[in-house]
């Protein structure tokens, strides 16, 4: 009698959708990653008028990443994913 054994883990492999679905969760993770840091490399910079209250800098605040963005890194990666699998 067996008590302790375990079965074989079973992976099955994903398809397209899936795959293209996780490169641009990565990729939105990776733009938005990076525009938070833009932001607060910006923030830190920031100076106020002690005055007006105003913020005076000569660092523009990064524009927030829209959809184009995040697709075009989804494709680069993605690109980046194809053209290994077919230089073996």
């Amino acid at each position: 009698m067996l008590k302790n054994s375990t079965l074989p883990e079973v992976k099955f492999n994903k398809n397209g959708y899936e795959i293209r679905t996780e490169v641009l969760d990565m990729a939105k993770g990776l733009i938005t990653e990076e525009y938070h840091s833009k932001f607060a490399g910006w923030e830190l910079s920031a100076k106020r008028d002690e005055k007006s209250g105003q913020v005076v800098t000569t660092v523009g605040m990064p524009e927030f990443p829209g959809l184009d963005k995040v697709i075009e890194a989804a494709e680069k990666m993605y690109a980046f994913v194809n053209a290994g699998s077919s230089k073996k």
